[in-house]
């Protein structure tokens, strides 16, 4: 008999493998191109059309913190146009400094957010200000250039603020992201509008509305909306297919 139960269990464990293993989408990859004649802040590395910048390192901490950052990217508007519920699960990718990190924890005091970034710098300001703040539903992850490291089925919402357009192995990057996000889950991008020449920022680190919907269909990520309430930026809202 207990033989029997245990076939049985490994037989359920498989079949749960399986469905797991079936849900996550494995797109086709568009493929990278190279130029040793880089653009200034580029890495000569291409992804359908577009030039991937160069990160920001740990070292700009302070900018990510400044005051003039609370107008110029409205942050308290982009988590309140989140709705996020109460018990949602958030990852916050390149979260650098917890800016919005604890912006969102505040909103989840059932759920969490995952704050996910590749430089432990950052996550050491991060684990800082979680104790200065008390929020313990804020959860740090030392992703890769390739890799968030995110468990797939995982999460409510995913937010990436001036980050995507950074990502070395975007295709990577996006397929862990669409794989840890739960049917009905939702990402919202916000980048720089290359639409725009009075927006003050270098042209790598923009995005045109164009650009990021033709990166995101090739998950099959629906276009759900884009939001121009700020003043130098996109707010892309896109999600995941119910089935």
């Amino acid at each position: 008999m207990k033989k029997l139960i245990a076939r049985q269990m490994g037989m359920f464990a498989l079949i749960a493998a399986g469905l797991l293993a079936a849900s996550a989408q494995s797109a086709e990859h568009p493929g990278y191109e190279h130029d040793p004649g880089r653009s200034q802040g580029g890495i000569g590395k291409f992804y359908m059309g577009r030039e991937i910048s160069g990160v920001m390192g740990h070292q700009g901490a302070g900018w990510l913190e400044r005051t003039q950052r609370t107008h110029e990217e409205m942050p308290d508007e982009v988590v309140a146009n989140m709705n996020l519920e109460p018990d949602d699960v958030v990852a916050d990718i390149g979260a650098g400094t917890g800016y919005f990190s604890f912006r969102m924890a505040q909103q989840v005091p059932q759920g969490k957010v995952i704050a996910v970034d590749i430089q432990p710098e950052m996550l050491a300001i991060i684990e800082q200000r979680k104790a200065e703040t008390g929020l313990d539903n804020v959860e740090m992850v030392l992703g890769e250039v390739d890799n968030p490291r995110l468990e797939p089925n995982s999460v409510d919402a995913v937010l990436l603020v001036d980050a995507y357009h950074e990502f070395s192995h975007p295709f990577e990057m996006m397929q862990v992201i669409y794989d840890a996000m739960r049917p009905g889950g939702r990402v919202f991008l916000v980048e720089y509008r290359a639409e725009d020449d009075t927006v003050p920022i270098r042209p790598l680190h923009k995005m045109s509305v164009e650009q990021v919907v033709r990166e995101m269909s090739v998950f099959g990520l629906e276009w759900d909306d884009t939001l121009d309430f700020l003043p130098w930026q996109h707010m892309f809202v896109f999600s995941k297919p119910e089935s």
